[in-house]
C-alpha cells in the first residue's frame, strides 16, 4: 500500500506544526499550504487523499467545491475555531467530510484522519464502497468512528459482545452491522426484546418447548437460540432477564449448550450472541440485580453508544439520510433541509436520541406535500419547546409589589438543578447532560448553593 499524501491548508504557522507533527508521528506524508493558491497547486500536482482545510468561510467553500469537482475520492476535514451549528451545516451541505475544531487539543485529531483514510484505502483495494454493508450506520463524529473501527475488527470473530447506551441510540443497528460483516452474514439473524416478552414465556420464547411441556403446549416449537442456528442471535434489553433465566442463559453461553423446556435433550448452541442494553449493569451486578459471571460473560467486546446530544454534528448527516430514505419511501420531493430548521435540530436535545429524530424526519417529510426543502413551518412546533423560553415562564406570574430578579433568578437555576438530580436519581453525570452543563460545574454550583436532594 502506498503511503497516504495528506494536504494541511493553515494559515496559522503554530496549527500548521502542530497539525502536521501529529500526523507525521503516524506515518503520513504531509504537505502544507498556507493560501488557496498554493492549496490549488498542490492539489494539481500531487495524489492528495485527505484535506485539511483552515481558511476564512468564503474561500473555504469555494475550494470546497473545486476539490469535490477534481478530486471526488478526497476526503475534506474542516478545520475551524467556528464550531457553530450553522457553520457546521453549511460545510457539510457544501461537501465537507467532517469538521474539527481547532480550539480543542490535536487528541482525536489522529483517529478522525486514520477514519477517512481507512475508508479510501478500502475502497481503493477492494474496489467497493465499505458503508455498503452498514448502509443505516451513520455518522463521522469521532466517538462513532471508534465504534465503526472496533466493528471492523471483531467482525470474523465469534466473541460475545455487549451494546450499552440510551434507548435510541443504535444498538440494534450496530448489532446488525456486526452481523453483516461478519462471515455469519448469509446465516440466521434472530433478535429478541427481553423486556418486551412476558417473564413466563419468556424461557419458551429463547429456547423452545415440547409438547404437553406446560399448559397450552400442544406441539413442540422451536426456540430462539435454535433458529438462530449458526448465525447470530440478538439478545436486546439484556437487564430484564429474571435471575432464573440469567442462569439458564449463563449455561447455555458458556457451555454452549441448553435444553427446551420440557425435553431431557441438550442442544447445542452455535450461534454468535450480542447482547444490548439501556441500563448500567456494572451497577445491576454490584446491586445484585444481574449475575456478575453473566456479566462478564458477555462483556468479552464492549461497546458504549454516546446519545445523540453528545454527537450533535452527526445530525446533518443523519438528517439527509433520514430525507432521502421517507422521500423514497413515501414518494415526495424533499431535497433537503434550511439551515434555520437545521439550527432548531441541532439546538434540541434529543432525549429519545436517533430513534426521536428518525421519527420526527418522517412526520415531517409525509406532511409536506408540496416539493423543495423542509422549512421551520414545517417543524413541530411543540416538539421543541425545549429550546424557547416559553416553556419556563409559562407557569411564572408576576408578583403585584414587584421582585427581586437576581434572587428569582437564583431560585429559578436552584429548582431546574434540583429537578434534574430528582429525573437521574442523583446521577451527577445524567443531570449535567440534561443541564448541557460539565460535571464539573455542576458540582460546583451544588456545593456552592448547599443544594442535595434525598434519592
Amino acid at each position: 500500500m502506498s503511503i497516504r499524501r495528506i494536504l494541511i491548508c493553515e494559515s496559522d504557522s503554530y496549527l500548521s506544526q502542530e497539525f502536521r507533527d501529529c500526523l507525521q508521528r503516524k506515518g503520513y506524508w504531509v504537505d502544507t499550504a498556507t493560501d488557496t493558491s498554493s492549496a490549488a497547486n498542490i492539489l494539481k500536482k500531487q495524489n492528495i487523499h485527505l484535506c485539511l482545510w483552515s481558511f476564512s468561510k468564503p474561500d473555504a467553500l469555494q475550494m470546497l467545491s473545486q476539490v469535490r469537482a477534481e478530486r471526488p475520492a478526497c476526503a475534506v476535514i474542516m478545520v475551524s475555531a467556528d464550531s457553530q451549528p450553522s457553520s457546521i451545516v453549511q460545510y457539510m451541505r457544501s461537501g465537507a467530510s467532517d469538521f474539527w475544531d481547532s480550539s480543542k487539543s490535536t487528541e482525536g485529531l489522529e483517529t478522525l484522519v486514520e477514519a477517512h483514510l481507512s475508508k479510501i484505502v478500502g475502497e481503493e483495494s477492494s474496489g467497493a464502497n465499505l458503508d455498503f454493508p452498514l448502509a443505516n450506520f451513520v455518522g463521522r463524529h469521532p466517538k462513532m468512528i471508534e465504534i465503526f473501527q472496533l466493528i471492523m475488527s471483531i467482525k470474523d470473530t465469534d466473541s460475545n459482545v455487549l451494546i450499552t447506551g440510551e434507548s435510541g441510540t443504535g444498538k440494534e443497528v450496530v448489532a446488525r452491522a456486526i452481523h453483516d460483516l461478519s462471515p455469519r452474514k448469509k446465516l440466521p439473524w434472530v433478535a429478541v426484546n427481553c423486556g418486551a416478552i412476558p417473564a413466563t414465556l419468556l424461557e419458551s420464547e429463547l429456547f423452545g418447548h415440547m409438547k404437553g411441556a406446560f399448559t397450552g403446549a400442544t406441539q413442540n416449537r422451536m426456540g430462539r437460540f435454535q433458529l438462530a442456528a449458526n448465525g447470530t442471535l440478538f439478545l436486546d434489553e439484556i437487564s430484564d432477564l429474571s435471575p432464573d433465566l440469567q442462569a439458564k442463559i449463563l449455561r447455555a453461553i458458556q457451555q454452549r449448550v441448553y435444553e427446551p423446556v420440557g425435553s431431557a435433550h441438550s442442544l447445542y448452541l452455535n450461534a454468535r450472541v450480542i447482547a444490548a442494553t439501556n441500563q448500567n449493569l456494572e451497577q445491576a451486578v454490584k446491586e445484585r440485580k444481574f449475575r456478575e459471571d453473566l456479566f462478564y460473560r458477555l462483556n468479552v467486546i464492549p461497546i458504549n453508544l454516546p446519545p445523540l446530544r453528545e454527537r450533535k454534528s452527526d445530525i446533518p448527516l443523519l438528517v439527509k439520510s433520514f430525507v432521502t430514505k421517507f422521500s423514497e419511501q413515501h414518494k415526495r420531493e424533499i431535497s433537503g433541509i434550511s439551515e434555520e430548521s437545521m439550527r432548531v435540530l441541532m439546538q434540541y436535545q434529543w432525549p429519545g436520541n436517533i430513534r426521536e429524530l428518525e421519527n420526527l424526519v418522517e412526520r415531517v417529510v409525509i406532511l409536506k406535500r408540496e416539493p423543495g426543502i423542509i422549512e421551520l413551518k414545517d417543524l413541530p412546533v411543540q416538539h421543541f419547546k425545549s429550546v424557547s423560553l416559553d416553556r419556563y415562564i409559562s407557569s411564572v406570574s408576576f408578583p403585584e409589589g414587584g421582585l427581586d430578579l437576581n434572587e428569582a433568578m437564583n431560585d429559578f437555576e436552584n429548582e431546574l438543578i434540583l429537578q434534574a438530580l430528582r429525573k437521574t436519581q442523583g446521577n451527577k453525570n445524567k443531570a449535567a447532560n440534561l443541564l448541557n452543563l460539565n460535571r464539573t460545574t455542576l458540582v460546583e454550583k451544588l456545593k456552592r448553593k448547599g443544594l442535595k436532594i434525598a434519592v
